[in-house]
């Protein structure tokens, strides 16, 4: 008997028929001899709705409070699907995130899991029970505060527990049948993908790929925990993540002797580009921008420095963040501008990040020409550029967003020439 950890997104239990539904597929999965955890996230736009409202109570939500409010969304699905698995004749357990063992710091909204000590749920499966999970949710080391794991933060929840239970595989459901090589939604002739490693995951899922949260495939590196992206609207098999081809893959005669050219194609919305103006050229101004925004707590993406001009010997610095730290950003640098000595900022939230992804990209020449041509053709203008041994990513203007993506995808002939690729519902989470 082996221990499987399941998760399933909000659009898999969006309502009452899609909670029933999802407790069969976890029954069958108990049927199957498998002790099984399950990690559930809100229904539906639950959270978006705990958050406007929130908004509509206080202009500036308390971060201790805001948490309190967001993890109620996930206490009620896991409640109502231990209802519904109970109500198939089978035993089941619901635990919210510190009752099973989430141990994380105390940053609010955006906590870090510290440990996971999980003797409650390996008790209950030991006992028989199918245990419920609420993802999303933890408790603060420190303050013994309720803390959420920021946007997305379930597949971090079940991946962690997977860890810590030695689970076999990490079984993440969602509304796609798989990790696809573009957002079907964008591109109807995107191609599922049978298996895919967690470098070239890690790369799609940071640079704006929706199946996985990056900090769920960075944690499933870590522990080498298999993670089999799958669809609860259908059987049909899914993508493997993993370190070696395992599972379904489907290619045909043996596994792949080498990583795919080109994985895939993802695009981000959600960035914002922030330009310091008329920053003096010399040692440690760079580092002082940035220590602002770091003590600011924000994540920074993409930099580009300008060639300093010759008569003044001042440049341009320009950085790519979360849309939802840009005010935070500006007000920083703001303050700190006698300090830094730049002439003025700029801020532009009406951009799109487009990632090319592939291993096989750093032992083939042109694949750098082939995608600019591509972006060339389809009229798109580039305006920062930032590589890795197996990504490029550039940033263009948001309104050209899908067809960067559409032109890029054909232009390294990854479209299906046979299946469109299907969507469920949702967001694809």
């Amino acid at each position: 008997m082996g221990l499987v950890v399941q998760k399933y997104g909000g659009s898999s239990v969006a309502d009452a028929e899609g909670v029933k539904r999802v407790a069969k597929r976890i029954v069958e999965a108990k049927k199957n001899g498998n002790q099984v955890v399950v990690v559930v996230s809100a229904m539906g736009d639950t959270t978006d709705e705990l958050i406007d409202l929130a908004g509509e109570v206080s202009p500036v939500a308390d971060g201790r409070e805001f948490d309190m409010l967001l993890t109620a969304g996930e206490r009620i699905s896991m409640a109502l699907l231990a209802m519904a698995i109970k109500s198939l004749g089978h035993e089941a357990q619901s635990f919210t995130g510190s009752q099973a063992g989430l141990i994380t710091d105390s940053a609010h909204n955006k906590a870090r899991i510290l440990d996971v000590t999980p003797g409650r749920i390996q008790a209950s499966v030991d006992e028989g029970n199918i245990a419920i999970v609420a993802g999303f949710q933890g408790v603060s080391q420190e303050s013994k505060d309720i803390t959420t794991l920021g946007r997305g933060g379930s597949d971090t929840t079940a991946v962690a527990l997977a860890a810590a239970l030695d689970a076999e595989v990490c079984e993440i459901y969602t509304d796609v049948d798989g990790v696809f090589t573009a957002d079907p939604r964008v591109v109807k002739s995107a191609k599922k993908i049978d298996w895919i490693n967690y470098e070239d995951m890690l790369e799609l899922a940071s640079s704006g790929s929706k199946v996985l949260l990056h900090r769920c495939v960075e944690y499933a590196r870590r522990y080498n925990i298999p993670i089999h992206v799958r669809s609860s609207f259908s059987g049909l098999e899914g993508t493997w993540v993993s370190s070696e081809p395992q599972g379904g893959y489907s290619g045909q005669g043996e596994m792949p002797v080498e990583q795919a050219l080109i994985s895939g194609v993802a695009h981000d919305t959600s960035e914002a580009k922030v330009t310091v103006v008329g920053v003096p050229d010399k040692p440690g101004e760079a580092a002082a921008i940035f220590r602002v925004i770091a003590e600011a707590e924000i994540n920074v993406d993409m930099v580009v420095q300008n060639v300093s001009a010759a008569t003044t010997g001042l440049t341009d610095i320009s950085f790519t963040l979360p849309k939802a730290d840009g005010k935070k950003a500006i007000s920083a640098l703001e303050k700190a501008k006698t300090s830094i000595g730049y002439a003025s900022l700029r801020y532009d939230d009406q951009i799109a990040k487009i990632s090319l992804v592939g291993a096989g990209m750093k032992t083939n020449p042109g694949v750098t020409a082939t995608f600019f041509e591509a972006l060339s053709n389809a009229g798109v203008n580039i305006e920062l550029i930032s590589t890795s041994e197996i990504r490029i990513s550039v940033v263009t203007r948001e309104d050209d967003v899908n067809d960067s993506v559409v032109a890029v995808h054909t232009a390294f002939g990854l479209d299906s020439e046979t299946d469109e690729a299907v969507v469920y519902g949702g967001t694809g989470r």
